[in-house]
């Protein structure tokens, strides 16, 4: 099993990133959970999203304090330690940041860390807000550094997610995440 904690703002899109990709997951024959957690707060706020994919059905229903993967949608979030805290030794991080991954320590030895300017992506592609949604463009980099499921298999639920012509440009922003994202693997 597979324990990934997303972090982001209120708005970007986390709670619906995660779902997406549970739902790409599970259209490749995978088990996944989503457990969001926020609490009455008002757009920007810190919302953290706990999901798990397997290849077997997952019973454990609690929230996770020692992730394998971290995955980070608002550059400002990547400093706060208890969006690093319990990342396990050996695990992963996917960041929405314009460093490369050889500029980023996160305190803790990691298999793979990717890098990703998901937020300058967002605003090419879906223009500019006070809050960039970067749910999109992380799941394509997600889908390139991870393997977790195949950049094809996203398209859907975002279409689903997002009919028409926003979820044209949410695919275009995916597409363009899976293509700029660096990896750097240990």
């Amino acid at each position: 099993m597979i324990e990934i904690r997303f972090h982001g703002m209120g708005g970007q899109g986390a709670v619906m990133g995660a779902l997406m990709l549970a739902e790409a997951a599970f259209s490749e024959g995978k088990y996944a959970q989503k457990i969001p957690v926020y609490g009455g707060m008002r757009r920007g706020g810190d919302v953290t999203v706990f999901l798990r994919l397997d290849d077997k059905p997952i019973r454990r229903t609690c929230g996770i304090y020692e992730p394998d993967a971290i995955v980070v949608l608002d550059p400002a979030l990547i400093s706060v330690p208890a969006v690093r805290k319990g990342l396990k030794k050996g695990g992963l991080a996917v960041l929405n940041d314009e460093r490369s991954p050889e500029e980023v320590d996160l305190g803790v030895e990691l298999s793979k860390l990717a890098t990703v300017d998901a937020t300058g992506i967002s605003t090419e592609v879906l223009g500019q807000r006070a809050i960039p949604i970067t749910n999109t463009t992380m799941l394509g980099a997600i889908s390139k550094a991870t393997g977790w499921v195949k950049l094809e298999s996203l398209f859907e639920p975002i279409m689903g997610m997002f009919p028409g012509r926003i979820g044209e440009l949410n695919v275009e922003a995916c597409k363009r995440g899976y293509e700029a994202v660096r990896v750097r693997e240990a």
